[in-house]
């Protein structure tokens, strides 16, 4: 039950940043330990104010371009 709840609010969290649910989190979500790891890394990027949100936009932005990542 929690983690059917908690499956749903991170889907809901992803959806309002990228616009979808994106294939690594649906994949991460079968598996409840990774499911939260990858939650509490989202959640600490967001939340850092070590570095302006600006750069860190261009950073993602690097490494998706990097990898090849499609979103």
């Amino acid at each position: 039950l929690l983690q059917g709840l908690f499956t749903r609010v991170v889907y809901s969290l992803t959806k309002r940043k990228v616009g979808r649910t994106v294939l690594p989190v649906r994949i991460a979500a079968h598996h409840a330990k990774l499911l939260w790891g990858y939650g509490q890394m989202e959640q600490s990027l967001l939340g850092s104010r070590l570095v302006e949100e600006p750069l860190k936009n261009l950073g993602e932005l690097r490494v998706a371009t990097l990898v090849g990542c499609p979103f």
